[in-house]
């Protein structure tokens, strides 16, 4: 028992880093450009799990499974790529931790919905987390009407979808591949791509990397290698549906870290807090996220 708790705090606590990760994103956001934020972000997140392979994942000599790992983990590199560009851009033009919390996390919701068309069977309760998660968008991004709805709104969804698709390819691979070797694959693949990027689109300042150097750390370091290690830590003798809700709490810590970090210590700076209205749609996805992972068992009679 005393190990289940463990890896609940263990999993809230990896909740809570990737929640408050959104705000280092909104801050990094107003110093530093997309794809440079990005490049360094996860290449030091790479990085940073080199010590956790060392300690987790003894080398072996099954060269079928390595290179699996590292054409699934590249593959799965390109989409991260695309979800994290789209999530940091979205993020930049929303100003709002909390909104974006909320709205990348349709892709819980959106997963089951593209299994559809992959022949998998989707639950009647994944259905109508699906329908709630929905209602819930109209009040965060569309309840003043369509002609309200921010590029930054439109961004974030269409990253949400991104994140469905990178979770589809980590399950396609999960058990033919070295987890931890995956995950500094896929990061070192998108930190390069974003870094290119930065390159050839942007004006590269070290001035603005400096000044953006704690949202960095934190996005790059806690945020991948503290909190994926917390997460396979935590995952071991977690049940698994009770895992998932405890992870997808992250949304809340997005929108209680804007209220503390934002609101409070640094007063003054210039965000988009959320209105009642999108307080009560983020409630509502929230709900629509849980009721989508719950898992029921039929009685036998």
């Amino acid at each position: 028992m005393k190990k289940q708790y463990r890896s609940l705090l263990l999993l809230l606590l990896t909740a809570m880093i990737w929640g408050f990760a959104f705000v280092a994103q909104l801050i990094g956001a107003n110093q530093i450009d997309t794809f440079t934020f990005n490049g360094i972000r996860f290449t030091l997140g790479a990085m940073s799990l080199i010590p956790v392979i060392l300690l987790f994942e003894k080398i072996d000599k099954n060269k079928k499974v390595l290179k699996t790992t590292i054409f699934s983990g590249a593959a799965a590199g390109l989409i991260l790529f695309c979800a994290s560009t789209l999530q940091q851009f979205g993020v930049m033009l929303t100003g709002s931790a909390g909104k974006a919390g909320f709205l990348t996390g349709l892709y819980t919701v959106i997963v089951p919905i593209i299994g559809l068309f992959l022949k998998q069977k989707t639950s009647l309760n994944t259905w109508f987390g699906a329908v709630l998660a929905v209602i819930g968008l109209y009040f965060v991004s569309f309840s003043d009407g369509f002609e309200a709805v921010g590029t930054g709104d439109l961004v974030l969804i269409i990253g949400a979808v991104m994140w469905a698709f990178h979770i589809i390819v980590i399950d396609r691979f999960s058990s033919k591949i070295y987890p931890i070797r995956f995950a500094m694959t896929q990061f070192f693949v998108c930190g390069l791509l974003s870094a290119a990027c930065a390159f050839i689109f942007e004006d590269i300042s070290l001035t603005n990397i400096l000044a953006a150097k704690f949202p960095i750390l934190y996005a790059g370091i806690m945020s991948v290698g503290v909190a994926y290690t917390c997460q396979i830590l935590g995952q071991k003798n977690a049940d698994p549906t009770a895992a998932s809700i405890i992870l997808s709490t992250e949304s809340i810590f997005s929108a209680l870290g804007e209220a503390l970090v934002l609101g409070i210590i640094l007063t003054g700076w210039d965000y988009k807090p959320l209105t009642l209205k999108n307080y009560i749609g983020c409630a509502i996805i929230f709900c629509g996220i849980i009721i989508s992972q719950l898992k029921f068992k039929r009685k036998a009679f």
